[in-house]
């Protein structure tokens, strides 16, 4: 961790370097030959400073890096073992996991290229251990299995932590519900969380999920008869992709798949992603800007997937991931045989605010989550879709009023009348 940490430092020296080089080349490109020599002592002055700050800002983060370990937790129940000792993982703490996420979700793409360990594999998870796909672990971490299971996809920079919320805001039930867990205790629903690594493509990660999908239900210790499927943000993209990709490989596990929740997903796009492409691409054009714009467009394949709601392989395949508000995504159909739905928030009461329609959750606005654009238009029904205003992107993860909106679409004795409608255009 410390040695990342000290390569993004590092990488900042070379942004000031960069900024610094265009200057200094620019001034003397305009003084011409008169200024050579004293061009050429500055260049070897500059560079042998540059180099040495670079090389103090990756050694420091390391020190401190160590040191924390060695000031580290009891390794969790679910430490690695070594030499038949358990070692404390970065994921076993909270700030840890969260680190993680965050760090994978801006460079997963990278780390998981140069074979990196802090590179987050897919994995689903149980409490703080890693699920294989044996029955005899899957009985052993769920005894009471049901027929029924869901699965829990988080968002981008996330965890399959984040679904529990913070400490402190899950000891406060009315603020805070645990989906998986309450939908076990409602419905029987057994839920099943995923972690993976939000950096690199939604069509990657949507592959992978489609395939471990199928090896959950071959283990699972009952015969699955239904599925459920719940993403945030990203998540929602992620799972869409699986069950496109899984039905056109003819997976068995899509024709159990009954509902699809999608909470807070930029199926249309993120206008900060878009905003950010805006910008990198502006940098580019002026040679003293140029390495901030590189800097910024080294972002992860992921968030860049998040800019038009990419889902399938041809969308970024052999094309420039920052050339101008370019968006040739194609449209991927909803499963024929599952309801999907949509719940989308806005920092604003009313959605037809022309803050809340700015901004929508901060995040990913209203129009997108609803998948109801000028150009695009997702087939949600529309008695599935639903508004709830005041809220921002991460309450959807934990929000009380979206867990009930969600239980009152899965239980069958309740009615699915949705009573607001302010999506529709």
């Amino acid at each position: 961790m410390g040695k990342v940490g000290g390569d993004a430092m590092a990488r900042n020296v070379e942004l000031v370097r960069g900024v610094h080089e265009a200057i200094a080349g620019r001034i003397f490109g305009m003084l011409g030959n008169v200024a050579a020599p004293v061009r050429r002592s500055h260049d070897e002055i500059a560079r042998a400073v540059y180099s040495a700050v670079a090389g103090v800002h990756r050694v420091v983060p390391l020190a401190v890096a160590s040191g924390a370990a060695l000031a580290g937790r009891e390794p969790s129940s679910g430490a690695q073992l070594v030499g038949g000792q358990k070692v404390a993982r970065i994921s076993d703490s909270r700030v840890g996991s969260f680190a993680l996420g965050v760090l994978n979700g801006i460079r997963g793409d990278s780390l998981a290229g140069e074979g990196n360990e802090l590179a987050l594999p897919m994995t689903f998870r149980h409490g703080e251990d890693d699920l294989t796909f044996t029955r005899r672990q899957l009985e052993s971490a769920f005894p009471r299995a049901s027929t029924k299971v869901a699965v829990f996809v988080h968002g981008l920079c996330e965890t399959d932590r984040s679904w529990f919320g913070s400490r402190r805001a899950s000891q406060d039930t009315a603020t805070t519900t645990a989906y998986g867990q309450q939908l076990h205790s409602d419905l029987g629903i057994t839920p099943l969380y995923l972690r993976y690594n939000t950096g690199l493509h939604v069509s990657d990660n949507g592959r992978d999920l489609a395939q471990m999908l199928t090896r959950v239900v071959d283990a699972w210790p009952r015969r699955v008869e239904e599925i459920v499927l719940v993403g945030h943000s990203m998540g929602g993209l992620v799972l869409r992709s699986a069950c496109h990709q899984a039905s056109q490989q003819d997976e068995p596990w899509v024709d159990l798949v009954r509902h699809v929740f999608c909470l807070g997903t930029p199926h249309l796009g993120s206008h900060v992603e878009q905003g950010a492409n805006v910008v990198g691409w502006a940098l580019a054009r002026l040679p003293e800007t140029r390495p901030f714009a590189k800097v910024l467009n080294s972002r992860s394949a992921g968030i860049k997937d998040m800019r038009f709601g990419s889902l399938s392989e041809s969308d970024w395949s052999g094309r420039d991931p920052d050339a101008f508000l370019e968006n040739r995504c194609e449209e991927v159909p909803f499963l024929p045989g599952a309801d999907y739905y949509f719940i989308g928030v806005t920092v604003t009461r009313d959605a037809r605010h022309p803050l809340g329609v700015m901004f929508g959750d901060l995040l990913v606005r209203f129009a997108s989550a609803s998948g109801n654009g000028r150009r695009r238009v997702l087939p949600f029904e529309i008695e599935k879709g639903r508004h709830v205003g005041g809220l921002h992107h991460f309450h959807l993860l934990t929000h009380p009023a979206v867990y009930e909106q969600i239980r009152t679409w899965l239980d069958r004795e309740t009615s699915n009348e949705v009573t607001d409608e302010v999506w529709r255009r």
